[in-house]
């Protein structure tokens, strides 16, 4: 069993292959120096690829689907424009916007992780619509309004397409150790059997709330390359219900509590988006809900599943033709 999940995560991450490719990525920006819309592209695509590695570390591998992870977006984004607004530097606020969507994740997980199934989505979702509200209402930090950041004089997309990039590489590797992990394994003992989980000795609250902190310190570092990146923070944006579905879509479209599906999923839900968005605004969110019901009901694994799938009838293809020759 462990080896064939084993398999399913690594399944294209041939050392040589990724080498190569992240080598491709950090050279693609000498080749598009002024290709401002392709870079955006890539950008918002790296920040996408943190929240759903984030949220696929609770929900991926525990099984309770979170709605609260706006929450800890919201938390990194405000943490880094407060700061920033205070004289720091943006990227000294990275790591304390990370551990500040850390705290809060504890504060949020005691009483919601008690919680499971429906009542925990419940939970989630009250907390998220909550902390909205609170924020709307907080003079202090903006209210409805939001915070601004004033952009520099002279702004250039490289910096922030290296660090959301690198950050990204980050992320993707402590997916990788915490999947592989024995931490991980009675991450996925709680998602398979909860009670059986608890019999063996597994304390499963406290996993829970550990990989809620680390999926919550994660998120919370996306929210601060987002406002880095927008200049901008609006609570019923970083806050909003939409936030916490968009971390859902991409994570069960490229393939639930994998290592490579939230990252696949991330880069086409965000291509996905602004196509939608571009030609069928009023229809994206049905399109959405369509793409995700085919999913389920077809192929719950998602895309990296089916792609595995079809490398394994190619190569059994392949070796059957060889026997009849």
């Amino acid at each position: 069993m462990k080896s064939s999940q084993n398999r399913s995560w690594l399944f294209g991450a041939n050392p040589s292959y990724l080498l190569a490719g992240i080598g491709i990525l950090l050279l693609l920006p000498l080749f598009l120096p002024k290709n401002h819309y392709l870079l955006h592209i890539a950008i918002m695509s790296s920040i996408n690829v943190i929240m759903s590695c984030g949220w696929n570390i609770l929900s991926g591998l525990t099984g309770q689907t979170s709605f609260a992870h706006c929450i800890f977006f919201g938390v990194g984004a405000y943490t880094t424009a407060l700061l920033w607004l205070g004289g720091i530097h943006p990227y000294w606020t990275i790591p304390l916007a990370g551990v500040a969507a850390a705290l809060y994740a504890i504060l949020i997980g005691i009483p919601c992780l008690r919680l499971r199934g429906p009542f925990f989505v419940i939970g989630t979702l009250a907390a998220g619509e909550v902390t909205r509200i609170i924020a709307n209402n907080l003079e202090w930090i903006g209210g409805a309004a939001g915070l601004s950041i004033p952009p520099p004089s002279s702004y250039s997309k490289l910096p922030d397409y290296y660090l959301t990039f690198l950050c990204a590489l980050g992320t993707i590797a402590i997916s990788a150790k915490v999947i592989q992990s024995r931490f991980g394994m009675a991450l996925s003992a709680i998602r398979e059997n909860y009670e059986a989980a608890e019999t063996v000795g597994i304390d499963t609250t406290r996993f829970q709330i550990y990989a809620l902190c680390i999926s919550g310190l994660v998120v919370g570092i996306a929210g601060s390359l987002y406002v880095q990146y927008i200049f901008y923070a609006l609570p019923d944006k970083v806050f909003g219900f939409d936030t916490s579905i968009s971390m859902i879509l991409m994570t069960v479209i490229g393939g639930i509590g994998t290592l490579w599906g939230p990252v696949l999923g991330a880069i086409l839900f965000f291509i996905l988006e602004e196509f939608l968005l571009g030609y069928f605004p009023s229809l994206h969110l049905g399109i959405y809900g369509l793409i995700l019901m085919i999913l389920v009901l077809f192929k719950p694994g998602g895309i990296l599943n089916l792609l595995e799938n079809l490398r394994l009838r190619s190569f059994y293809g392949l070796a059957r033709s060889k026997e009849h020759h």
